[in-house]
């Protein structure tokens, strides 16, 4: 059956269309335009959003859990309920995101992650896009609350010893460009599509040259586990902020980073090379308390979580993240909302999620004009 979605705007992001309209059939988009434009094939079914704004669904490339569920450790209804949790939020993709654990642990876990994927036939969820690997390539010296005692320096090697734990399903990878065998890790996992991300690093200029030249094309948590801006050794953020080539996500929770320094990330990345994360822990949407981030504990204190004192992930959501950045600066909703939706999708390499175009997979976020969510359409499970 097709069906037919009317909203007042669409953003697709990179256009706005007013009075529109998005024709899907079998979970996909087959045309989508202004109403005038558009024929509405006969007996389509219709939902009619009235005065609000249609949007892809959001993509979320960096998530530890939420709902109180831990994503190194739950069990199948533990994961149904935290993907549902997504949806709340606007959220129809993620990439379940590691943290750095005793090896056997972090086997188990993507092992569990793919597996994961066939546990059900719901498809009322947001969906895995694959595996992020945060760890344990990390600098001890940026590894913020990773445990330092189960970081490794990095090789094809043991990269490949990950690969097949995930059955091939690793979409990203941390790594710091500075470390031993780091080059070369770099260069098999780039070979394999996956997104490569620079962070947690110490890396000087020149070293995170290397790692981009090698296949790094994105950076992690901008600012947070990065060596500092200076004048005469601008390291990785310099690196980072100035290259074109090189995508980079942040953490607009206003703590993490400034939002005046947001605005900076910003203006130095652009609308295109920008993309919005939250580094979400099992807290999320829980309140205050103590909760796991992997094998440790950390305590949340309204938008503060920390573990010894070191900030540890975020009680973030996506949606907010998009409304605190109209706050921040002076961007539109549609713009911003293309750092939660196309840019993601292009830093992992996919072309059917994360734009309204045909061809591209019918999952939408439907929001106020004040950029919250009213409604999450999964393009298998449009009532």
């Amino acid at each position: 059956m097709k069906i037919a979605i009317t909203a007042r705007v669409a953003f697709t992001p990179v256009e706005a269309i007013e009075n529109a309209v998005v024709i899907v059939e079998d979970g996909r988009i087959l045309s989508v335009g202004p109403r005038s434009a558009i024929e509405i094939p006969t007996g389509a079914h219709f939902i009619e959003l009235g005065d609000s704004i249609l949007s892809p669904g959001f993509i979320e490339i960096h998530i530890h859990g939420g709902a109180g569920h831990d994503l190194m450790d739950l069990s199948r209804d533990g994961l149904a309920r935290f993907e549902r949790h997504l949806t709340n939020y606007g959220v129809t993709s993620y990439c379940p995101t590691t943290v750095t654990a005793p090896l056997d642990v972090t086997f188990k876990a993507l092992g569990w992650l793919t597996e994961a994927k066939s546990f059900t036939s719901d498809r009322s969820r947001a969906k895995p896009l694959g595996l992020h690997l945060e760890g344990p390539f990390l600098s001890h010296a940026k590894r913020g609350v990773h445990p330092p005692e189960n970081l490794l320096e990095p090789s094809p090697e043991m990269f490949e010893k990950f690969w097949q734990a995930a059955q091939g399903n690793v979409a990203m990878m941390t790594i710091a460009p500075e470390l031993p065998g780091a080059l070369a890790t770099i260069k098999l996992a780039a070979s394999r599509n996956v997104c490569v991300s620079l962070g947690h690093s110490n890396a000087t200029l020149q070293e995170t040259k290397l790692g981009i030249d090698s296949g790094g094309s994105h950076a992690t948590h901008t600012f947070n586990a990065m060596r500092a801006l200076d004048h005469r050794e601008p390291g990785i953020l310099g690196e980072v902020l100035y290259n074109d080539n090189v995508s980079a996500d942040i953490i607009a929770d206003g703590v993490h980073v400034h939002p005046e320094m947001v605005s900076l990330f910003l203006r130095a990345k652009g609308r295109d090379n920008a993309v919005l994360i939250t580094d979400a822990l099992s807290a999320t949407g829980m309140g205050d308390g103590k909760f796991r981030l992997g094998a440790f504990e950390v305590e949340v204190k309204g938008d503060r979580c920390t573990a010894n004192g070191i900030l540890a992930g975020s009680v973030l959501t996506l949606d907010r993240a998009v409304r605190n950045i109209r706050k921040f600066t002076s961007w539109p909703l549609q713009h911003v909302i293309q750092l939660a939706t196309l840019n993601p999708a292009r830093a992992l390499g996919h072309k059917d999620i994360g734009l309204i175009s045909p061809g591209a997979k019918a999952d939408f976020v439907v929001l106020n004009s004040d950029g919250e969510v009213q409604r999450t359409i999964l393009g298998d499970f449009i009532e």
